[in-house]
């Protein structure tokens, strides 16, 4: 199908009279309303008031109290995916690992425990910094407590269901 000087005129017509691109894609026959729309847009044609029905803002409808609850969302904006909603007690690391065993990330090599402590984007943040295991990235505490065994790990998700 071919934009013919008839065709396009017709359009011009259908838009000034506020069809919308489906209705002028059945009037015109054999193109899409995208196609409408993308002339349109190639045209320059201004956009359309919107029609006063439109405008006015619909009447809500009441709600009905009986079967749903609203349930109170936390107070906290932007990522909460690592916040948390409860006082936490300090790491046990921040006391235990001796202050020159410490690493900043540029520190970290192959033979120290790559094992966070702290919070990323505060000061005090650095690495634990101990000798790694077995090729391993963590010191053998740290193994510990990211290698846990299966058996535990199946035993601590059933505690938390109940």
């Amino acid at each position: 199908m071919s934009w013919t000087d008839e065709r396009v005129e017709l359009l011009k017509k259908l838009w000034a009279d506020g069809l919308s691109a489906s209705q002028i894609a059945a009037e015109l026959g054999g193109i899409t309303r995208n196609a409408v729309i993308g002339k349109v847009h190639r045209l320059g044609l201004s956009g359309r008031a919107k029609s006063p029905s439109s405008t006015a803002p619909r009447p809500r409808k009441p709600r009905s109290s009986g079967h749903m609850m609203r349930v109170p969302r936390a107070s906290m904006r932007g990522n909460t995916a690592l916040a948390y909603d409860y006082e936490v007690e300090p790491e046990p690391e921040l006391i235990e690992i001796p202050v020159e065993q410490r690493k900043t990330l540029l520190q970290l090599n192959e033979k120290t425990c790559h094992w966070p402590v702290g919070d990323p984007g505060s000061t005090e943040f650095f690495f634990c910094g101990g000798d790694t295991v077995n090729d391993l990235p963590y010191c053998s505490y740290h193994c510990r407590v990211a290698y846990q065994p299966l058996t535990d790990r199946r035993r601590d998700k059933r505690s938390f269901r109940n």
